[in-house]
């Protein structure tokens, strides 16, 4: 009976540290995806109009 609990504990533990990995990665893929945006927007439209 102990041992299950410590197995539904350890589950849960590698389940949560997974949904914050996961929240890291797509969290980079926006600050990448903004930052070519903002580049975009502010380096080659003016460039392209000048």
């Amino acid at each position: 009976m102990d041992e299950h609990k410590e197995i539904e504990r350890t589950e849960r533990k590698s389940n949560s540290s997974q949904v914050a990995s996961t929240f890291i990665k797509y969290a980079a893929y926006l600050i990448i995806f903004f930052g070519i945006l903002w580049f975009i927007i502010s380096y080659l439209i003016p460039m392209i109009r000048g």
